[in-house]
């Protein structure tokens, strides 16, 4: 296919390498930041456009990739007549598309994406299509980079949105409190590492609730206030300890 992808940040890059990767063609990166739009362009081997409104209607699709809240910004300066083209967003809804094009829909990337990053994740994409002509279209598209494809309407989407913020920017910015917490008291986050990777792979073989472990699963007061004591200066984190462990306490009853 001949692509424009609409953005330059991190969904646009990645999405880029991937697809010319499988010898998609890049045909034109579209967005208001002239050094970034530049750069990755001259990457894929496009053309770099600054001006939306003169965006170049000889692509195939246009994938729009930028933040969730400029999408509806973005749509409205596109007029794309019957070229399909596509947001990529979880929380955003598919008739918001409706004003660029009469073929419009989702490619949704399930995975937190980072254009520094060396290598491209495992990617599970959620796709949908305002027809069936547009949906085969999008549904190739996102097989020929991925082997975990799948059709979702607005709320299942919304749904696996929110539980991807849970498991990864939630749980990341414990990382980053506890990081923080061992910085200060000068012990070594990463004798923490072979513990939270043997916590991720269990869950390839077992139901998370059923290897909870820890003070408050077993109703362990003693040493929960001994944890609490030591995060007197980090009133936070000890606010964050205390719910998390009423919650798990909680759920097993």
């Amino acid at each position: 296919m001949i692509i424009s992808i609409i953005g330059s940040g991190n969904t646009a890059t990645v999405l880029g390498r991937m697809l010319i990767e499988k010898n998609h063609l890049i045909n034109e990166i579209i967005g208001r930041n002239k050094i970034e739009v530049k750069h990755l362009a001259e990457t894929l081997n496009a053309k770099a456009c600054n001006t939306i409104s003169n965006t170049d209607k000889s692509s195939d699709i246009y994938i729009i990739a930028v933040k969730d809240d400029a999408v509806t910004e973005v749509t409205n300066q596109l007029q794309l007549g019957e070229k399909i083209v596509v947001h990529t967003t979880g929380s955003v809804a598919i008739n918001v598309l409706g004003n660029a094009s009469i073929n419009y829909g989702v490619l949704y990337p399930l995975q937190s994406l980072r254009k520094e990053l060396s290598y491209a994740p495992v990617i599970p994409f959620l796709v949908d299509g305002n027809n069936a002509f547009t949906r085969e279209n999008i549904f190739d598209l996102a097989c020929s980079i991925s082997g975990s494809v799948f059709f979702a309407d607005d709320e299942t989407r919304l749904k696996y949105h929110l539980s991807a913020v849970i498991v990864s920017n939630f749980i990341n910015h414990l990382f980053t409190l506890t990081k923080d917490y061992c910085n200060k008291n000068k012990i070594d986050f990463n004798f923490l590492l072979p513990l939270i990777e043997e916590t991720v792979n269990r869950l390839h073989q077992h139901d998370p609730s059923l290897m909870q472990t820890g003070p408050a699963i077993r109703g362990d007061e003693a040493t929960m206030q001994k944890h609490l004591e030591l995060l007197n200066s980090f009133p936070h984190l000890k606010n964050i300890y205390e719910l998390m462990s009423k919650s798990i306490s909680d759920f097993r009853r």
